[in-house]
């Protein structure tokens, strides 16, 4: 600018028009000078601002509330049952152990905070002068750096700690993880040896120690154990079993993670690392174990000691399934550790799993090649649906738990003669206005003195068979030329009065009425007792109705007379009826094996009057306490 103002004044000795144009440009520069003086002053007042407030002590965090863990717990005591799917998901959320301990961990902090700031009220710690900047970063360097400028003796070197990493990269990649130890309880997560003879974490158990502290993610490297190197399983165990209370570990990252993590990939429109957001799958549902399983004769779980044993019926919790073959998961409503479980998808392979040795369906030809049948495509019929049903591997159902309630339908299945249809009259007599029953359809004629809907609906073949196309019975079949059935509307107009309808049906049915929300069965298999006592209901069946029809022919026609073939007739008759007793009871557990996914109860009638007593009971309890139904019930 002075430069600019000479030049005015020595311009300034011409005429009186060049003077006034000279002094328009004097007016011009001093403006602009006085514009980059203010410029000036405002950035030196940023800069002093900037620095007291470097040099000004934060003040001290105060905890809004300590009280969150029971809020916590009342929020998901509030959604878990509600029917907004909003709330059940942030019920869901909550239940997370890391959102659990985060809060535990956020009132414990509070808590002695709130005793510090009792103790030592907070004082102003800013200085009262105001050094410039770069004074103030020349009086800091020494401390942060640990000495002055060629002093290393105090610093940390990055390069001497990753130096047993393996090659990974210094100051980055390497990670120091304390783990304190409780005698009482594993750690929690499973390691193996990869294909680069890393020693690797494989999986994380869920609401484990290692868990709850999150530091550890699956394909984490683990390198030293205190300060021991290891390289195996072994190794590992050995140098944790003789840690006491802490254990240091030296993680480092996979190859596969470190190449994930320097890769980047666009996804749903967002820049987002490598790593698939949607890998965890950690989740919380609950599931009706179908089969028995005892980990410790399982040759395929990688560690016997974290596999959870249960039994058929029982309600597991399903915390994690990111692995295809084990799912994490621990028994509803305890407090036990989280186990691993045989996946749906495993389990499957196992059970249908031929070994070479037993493969009767496919042959070995003469030059050991494998010779198999064409295969053929059968479409689905609903009344042979026997073989279908046969591959159907339900291993695990999805279940719910629902406050109490009234089931719509009793289902009693068993063999004949058991004592089914004398159950269900008790029952109804007993207390009519609560049971009703259902009268089946035919397409038979109606005999003499016979009324629609006194013992049976009486109706046109063509329309009978014309409602079975429609699927509007839930069983059917034929007698002498004609069709009987239990048509489906008659079971809704017992619902819909209100009471709880009887089917005393096939078992063949029970796949039907398990999959509809409509009925709601519950059902109760009635078993076969010991021959004796079976002997004494046939005895008793027979002379109530004075019929041998479960028999295979009339054992009392020909035993009148009073001679040697009678005596010869009655005691092939009593041979024959041996034979059809043994081949109910093993009628009775072949069925209760098959259909064994489909019942709530199983009760043995050995005594008829405890039967009865059993069933009403079981119904009662029903009305007062929760229930674990399917989920196709609810959703």
């Amino acid at each position: 600018m002075l430069p600019n103002c000479a030049h005015v004044e020595i311009s300034g000795t011409c005429g009186e028009g060049v003077n006034e144009c000279h002094t328009t440009l004097r007016h011009l520069d001093h403006s602009r000078w006085r514009k980059e003086t203010h410029e000036h002053s405002r950035l030196c007042f940023e800069k002093n601002r900037i620095q007291d407030k470097l040099e000004e002590a934060p003040a001290p965090l105060r905890p809004v509330r300590v009280d969150n863990a029971p809020l916590v717990k009342e929020v998901i005591d509030r959604c878990s049952l509600s029917r907004n799917p909003h709330a059940r998901e942030l019920a869901r959320i909550f239940r997370y152990p890391h959102f659990r301990a985060l809060v535990e961990a956020h009132d414990e902090i509070g808590v002695s905070q709130l005793a510090k700031l009792s103790q030592h009220p907070p004082t102003s710690t800013r200085s009262t002068s105001s050094p410039s900047l770069d004074s103030h970063t020349s009086a800091a360097s020494p401390s942060l750096n640990g000495g002055g400028p060629n002093d290393n003796t105090n610093g940390t070197d990055l390069d001497a700690v990753d130096d047993g990493g393996a090659g990974a990269m210094p100051g980055e990649t390497i990670k120091m993880v304390g783990i304190r130890r409780n005698p009482d309880e594993p750690l929690g997560l499973t390691v193996e040896v990869d294909e680069h003879n890393q020693l690797v974490v494989a999986r994380i158990i869920a609401g484990g120690m290692i868990d709850r502290q999150g530091l550890l993610h699956p394909g984490d490297v683990i390198l030293e154990v205190n300060g021991v190197p290891v390289t195996t399983p072994e190794e590992l165990q050995g140098e944790i079993s003789l840690a006491k209370e802490s254990v240091t570990l030296k993680i480092g990252p996979s190859i596969e993670e470190e190449m994930k993590s320097a890769r980047i990939t666009m996804a749903g429109g967002q820049v987002k690392n490598g790593r698939n957001l949607d890998t965890g799958k950690k989740l919380t549902c609950y599931m009706r174990a179908l089969f028995d399983y005892d980990p410790n004769e399982d040759n395929l779980l990688p560690c016997k000691e974290i596999g959870l044993s249960f039994l058929r019926g029982d309600i597991l919790q399903i915390i994690n399934v990111k692995d295809p073959n084990w799912w994490q998961a621990k028994h509803a409503g305890e407090d036990g550790p989280t186990g691993l479980i045989p996946s749906q998808e495993l389990e499957e392979r196992r059970q249908a799993y031929v070994p070479p040795e037993a493969d009767f369906v496919h042959k070995i030809g003469i030059c050991g090649t494998r010779i198999s049948k064409k295969k053929r495509k059968i479409l689905y019929k609903t009344k042979q649906n026997s073989e279908f049903d046969k591959a159907d591997l339900m291993l695990y159902e999805e279940v719910t738990k629902m406050p109490p309630f009234k089931r719509k339908t009793l289902v009693l299945v068993g063999v004949a003669g058991v004592g089914r249809r004398t159950l269900k009259n008790r029952l109804i007599n007993s207390d009519p206005d609560k049971f009703g029953s259902v009268l089946p359809h035919t397409s038979r004629q109606p005999r003499p003195l016979e009324e629609s809907g006194k013992a049976y609906w009486f109706t046109d073949r063509e329309d009978m068979e014309e409602e079975i196309r429609q699927n509007n019975f839930l069983e059917y079949g034929e007698h002498n030329g004609n069709l009987y059935g239990t048509h489906l509307d008659s079971i809704r107009d017992v619902i819909r009065q209100g009471k709880m309808c009887i089917l005393d049906c096939s078992p063949a049915s029970l796949k039907t009425l398990h999959n509809s929300p409509e009925f709601m069965p519950f059902v109760v298999f009635i078993a076969a007792p010991g021959m004796e006592q079976l002997k004494l209901l046939y005895s008793e069946r027979r002379s109530a109705n004075g019929s041998t029809r479960n028999l295979h022919f009339d054992r009392q026609s020909s035993i009148r007379f009073s001679s040697r073939r009678a005596k010869t007739l009655e005691s092939l008759a009593s041979l024959y009826e041996d034979d059809d007793l043994i081949s109910a009871v093993e009628e009775s557990a072949l069925l209760q094996r098959k259909y064994d996914k489909y019942l709530d109860m199983v009760i043995v009638n050995e005594d008829f009057d405890d039967t009865f007593r059993q069933v009403t009971e079981a119904l009662e309890q029903l009305s007062h306490e929760h229930q674990w139904v399917p989920v196709n019930w609810i959703y």
